[in-house]
């Protein structure tokens, strides 16, 4: 997985030696975090990281041990912040609130500033299948997805009855239609683009280094804006 240049390319290389541990710890992990973004699990390696900061193979190893060992500290990083980040700006002012969408936006873009090639140590797709990173992004996604899930069904509803199969139409199932009559499947659909879209938006975004947290709320916005306007049903239809 190639990504473009990262807009903080260029970590500093600090010495090998008068650091504390808890500091080169940070050190380490920010270069691998980047070096996972960029390339990928399969392409990136222990080499590069260390060439990053500036030390030894070997003192990668006494601190993180193996490659694996060393994505999962990144993996678990990230997808505490993103997941800690969605869970906040849902709960702020409510998980209903008519700007849910575009405050969740905002919250990952400050949780992925500074460090915005991080979202791809999420969802990459060069782990290896049945290993323990795939597992562990895995459980990361769905938590995210659930998230993005329920997110979208308060979407649905707040726009009215849903006008596939619900609780109220023939044929629906009444353990699992929606009794406020948004359709679960429109709800799972929507959060599978929601995904598809803030993947697209950051990568947009790492291209575009210059293009600040306010900024890149603000050009949401006005997309969505438009989007809601071109995408309005004709009433002469």
């Amino acid at each position: 997985m190639a990504m473009p240049p990262s807009h903080r390319a260029g970590t500093s290389r600090a010495g090998t030696k008068g650091v504390p541990r808890a500091d080169r710890e940070q050190q380490i992990l920010a270069a691998a975090t980047e070096e996972f973004g960029l390339r990928g699990y399969d392409a990136t390696s222990l080499a590069a990281v260390a060439a990053r900061v500036g030390v030894t193979k070997t003192l990668l190893h006494q601190y993180f041990g193996p490659k694996q060992d060393l994505y999962l500290a990144c993996l678990n990083a990230v997808g505490d912040r993103l997941l800690a980040a969605i869970r906040t700006a849902m709960a702020d002012g409510g998980a209903t609130g008519p700007h849910t969408p575009l405050r969740v936006l905002r919250a990952l873009f400050t949780a992925l500033e500074g460090q915005r090639e991080a979202w791809f140590v999420l969802y990459d797709t060069s782990l290896p299948p049945d290993s323990e990173p795939a597992r562990r992004a895995a459980h990361y996604r769905a938590a995210i997805d659930a998230l993005a899930e329920t997110g979208s069904l308060d979407v649905l509803r707040r726009s009215g009855p849903a006008d596939s199969p619900d609780a109220n139409h023939l044929g629906a199932d009444p353990l699992t239609a929606d009794p406020l009559g948004a359709d679960p499947l429109d709800g799972d659909l929507l959060a599978y683009a929601w995904r598809g879209l803030a993947t697209t938006l950051v990568r947009w975004w790492i291209r575009h280094p210059d293009e600040s947290v306010d900024a890149m709320t603000r050009r949401c916005a006005r997309l969505f804006t438009t989007a809601r306007t071109a995408l309005a049903p004709d009433p002469d239809a």
